[in-house]
């Protein structure tokens, strides 16, 4: 499995790092990134790393001079990206399993790069993939966006039948890889799921129509249900595997209130295993040995799950 490290004045590398020198990185990873960088932050770490059985497919873009934690800067950026690119393609020739990405600065990327939007986009570009959606995870609980970073007037205008069974089927697509028939359920968009009109007829126009139709492909999909009510119904009752939520703060808002350490971003929709840690480079704390190291494991663990690997959950 390919682990690209991110951004090199972010937490990335030194949560790798960290696992390395831990012993729980495991030795069937290869880690895409700077072998400068990384050989320079464990001596600024003091950590004890066996570089022999640390695999690194190394970019040689960064030198030991450029260790520079928490600045901003075009070099680390564009070298993140690549990261991401080599890793890719070698996922998409079946040289690694998949990836899981720490994370970049968008800003640092841009510096080079004025078009990067984010990895998803980027990965979606070079695997030719139209149709992608984020899924986060929760232990056992999968939930998916019909549309992520937009406003909230967009997310609304988003909310169409063919996107919602879009993100359905890619749901329950990704799901069956490891459970024989995921039980989606699908969020209204308006409060009460629209309580029959009363409060929006988008629920009833464009949602019921999209889950009718997953129904009819043997999907096991229910809703329009309240979206304050469905996460209770499926974390306290296990009622369902899956949530497919309607715009960004729907689904995040919930799953990181239950996994804000250890929840799994996942990109659906693509050829490829993709997984990522749930934050950002937070260059206010990088390379001090504050960041928590866990949400590593998670993303590691769920992408060999997706590989095919569903006892690596029980480690």
């Amino acid at each position: 499995m390919a682990i690209t490290m991110g951004d090199a004045a972010g937490v990335g590398p030194e949560i790798v790092l960290r696992r390395a020198a831990a012993g729980q990185l495991g030795d069937d990873v290869v880690v895409y990134g700077d072998a400068a960088i990384l050989r320079r932050g464990a001596e600024h770490l003091g950590l004890q790393i066996d570089w022999s059985a640390l695999h690194v497919e190394d970019a040689g873009l960064l030198g030991a001079g450029e260790f520079a934690p928490g600045e901003l800067s075009a070099a680390s950026g564009a070298a993140a990206r690549a990261y991401v690119e080599r890793a890719t393609r070698d996922a998409l020739a079946g040289r690694v399993a998949g990836l899981v990405t720490m994370p970049m600065n968008k800003e640092a990327t841009q510096l080079s790069d004025p078009g990067f939007v984010g990895h998803t986009e980027f990965i979606a570009e070079l695997c030719g993939s139209p149709s992608v959606t984020m899924m986060l995870v929760a232990g056992d609980l999968a939930v998916t966006h019909v549309s992520t970073h937009c406003s909230l007037r967009q997310a609304i205008e988003r909310v169409t039948t063919e996107r919602v069974i879009e993100v359905i089927r890619l749901t329950d697509a990704t799901l069956r890889r490891f459970l024989e028939r995921p039980r989606v359920a699908v969020c209204g968009l308006n409060p009460h799921a629209g309580e029959h009109g009363l409060f929006g007829t988008e629920d009833a126009d464009e949602i019921a129509p999209a889950i009718a139709a997953a129904r009819s492909e043997g999907i096991d999909a229910s809703g329009p249900h309240p979206a304050d009510t469905v996460f209770f119904q499926a974390v306290h009752r296990h009622r369902y595997d899956a949530i497919v939520c309607m715009y960004h703060d729907q689904g995040h808002g919930p799953t990181k209130l239950l996994a804000f350490d250890s929840g799994v971003n996942v990109t659906v929709g693509l050829p490829i295993v993709r997984t990522s840690v749930d934050h950002g480079t937070a260059f206010d704390i990088a390379w001090t040995g504050q960041a928590f190291t866990d949400s590593l494991d998670h993303a590691l663990r769920y992408a060999w799950r997706l590989a095919g690997r569903p006892e690596a959950m029980a480690h």
